[in-house]
């Protein structure tokens, strides 16, 4: 399938549902791995959405295809969560969003990018290596064990 045009939006307040729907759909795949559901399906959606975190791209069908949660912290921007609809992985849309992320550190002057990932997200850690993010550290306590990179807008 090709990938429908990458642009990104700001989610408006209506979206909450549907992105609640999109995000606990994109990471349920995950829940029998790490033995609890992941972190981003139990977040307030649209208090993320009011706090203008929450960025968008539609798809083909003029649904909701994908989105990315960024969240300005002093000295990078935090990729807190990307969540690409199931019948569209695998068409770039996950590196759109982190295009935008890089876009959205630039215009905010913070010189990284920093995101983490459970342990268990192979699959996202091998993503996220392809795309210049380095390990920087690893914690927590299962299921919810992280690895944390980074990468240095630009880079």
């Amino acid at each position: 399938m090709n990938a429908p045009p990458a642009l990104s939006r700001p989610a408006g307040p209506d979206e909450a549902a549907d992105i609640t729907a999109l995000v606990r759909a994109a990471f349920a795949r995950y829940s029998p791995r790490i033995g609890a559901e992941p972190a981003p399906m139990a977040l307030d959606w649209a208090a993320c959405i009011a706090a203008g975190e929450v960025f968008a791209i539609d798809g083909p069908d003029g649904g909701l295809a994908a989105i990315a949660r960024l969240v300005p912290e002093p000295d990078a921007l935090l990729v807190d969560t990307v969540a690409v609809r199931e019948d569209l992985r695998g068409t770039g849309l996950g590196r759109a969003l982190i295009a935008l992320a890089e876009a959205q550190a630039r215009a905010r002057a913070l010189p990284r990018l920093r995101l983490y990932t459970n342990v268990l997200m192979h699959e996202n850690r091998a993503l996220y290596a392809r795309l210049g993010f380095a390990t920087t550290a690893e914690g927590g306590e299962p299921p919810y064990r992280r690895v944390y990179m980074e990468r240095a807008v630009g880079a």
